[in-house]
């Protein structure tokens, strides 16, 4: 019997290409790798994998409707298009356009990674932090479409210590540079190329085995921690964020760590000491690809 086939959205980047490798690993589904490039270099390595790629972009509808056709699910994502904007291309139309053209194909099941509304989290206090708003949007036309669906919400990437040089390693141990928060300030935090993967497999196993109603419209945040962070300055709309973080503690931590409605699932995320067990110690230790790394590649939230 053929495997369900699973779209993966953003297939060559960080989330999507860990779903995608999770997915043929475990071998209930078949992943469908979805890129704007299929020639790019990290296309042709899920390849040489032994993973689908198809060209799709979030920002066409039309290659989205052709590249889902023979899918069962989809898992996808939208990203912040700079500089961020209400008007034109934007998260809203990336999202509109995947509900769509998953509605169009016959889809059967989608899961989206979001956040939710600082606007709304805050009143109308907080009014550019359009990678939150907008991706809440998102998730309302999600619902609305009449699709099956769950999002898992995302805190801040634990991988982003070395993706942006957040995590430094000195002579005296390690300099870590955080954004504007107090000390005492707790935040969200998601260990993404561990716990997406996991995360999405249990819901698209849910659907699976005919059990879609018990997670169908739902937001599950992935936290793996909400502790204490620990300035950035320079953009109003990352200026909001982390003002709005820091006056709601990270928003997630009305969700108890590990999160029972995952665990409920059959997940088991991971803890912060296993992250830097498993992944700081290999990357800055003595014989890391990252030991005495001073360098620091750009980040979007500084100028």
């Amino acid at each position: 019997m053929s495997l369900r086939v699973v779209s993966v959205i953003g297939a060559t980047g960080q989330q999507g290409s860990a779903v995608a490798r999770a997915l043929l690993k475990e071998g209930t589904f078949t992943p469908r790798a979805i890129a704007r490039n299929p020639d790019s270099d990290a296309a042709k390595k899920l390849v040489a994998e032994g993973i689908e790629v198809v060209k799709g972009d979030s920002l066409d509808k039309a290659s989205l409707v052709e590249a889902f056709r023979g899918s069962d699910a989809v898992f996808a994502f939208t990203v912040p298009i700079y500089p961020m904007s209400r008007e034109g291309p934007n998260e809203l139309v990336q999202g509109k356009n995947i509900v769509d053209a998953a509605k169009e194909a016959g889809i059967k099941f989608v899961v989206m990674t979001g956040m939710p509304s600082i606007l709304k989290l805050s009143g109308g206090k907080y009014k550019l932090a359009l990678f939150y708003d907008l991706k809440e949007e998102v998730e309302e036309y999600l619902k609305a479409s009449g699709i099956p669906n769950a999002t898992l919400y995302l805190g801040a990437f634990l991988e982003n210590m070395w993706k942006f040089g957040d995590l430094k390693k000195t002579p005296t141990g390690y300099d870590l540079t955080i954004p504007r928060f107090q000390p005492h300030e707790k935040q969200a935090f998601t260990w993404v190329d561990r716990d997406i993967p996991q995360c999405t497999l249990a819901l698209l196993n849910a659907y699976n085995a005919g059990k879609v109603a018990e997670v169908n419209g739902r937001s599950f945040p992935v936290v793996n921690a909400n502790i204490p962070y620990g300035e950035v300055r320079g953009s109003p709309a990352f200026d909001e964020m982390y003002d709005a973080h820091a006056e709601y503690s990270g928003l997630y931590t009305a969700t108890p760590v590990p999160n029972p409605g995952l665990v409920a699932l059959g997940v088991r995320l991971g803890t912060i000491s296993e992250f830097l067990e498993q992944e700081v110690k290999t990357r800055y230790g003595s014989d890391g690809p990252l030991a005495g790394k001073g360098e620091e590649p750009p980040h979007p939230g500084k100028k």
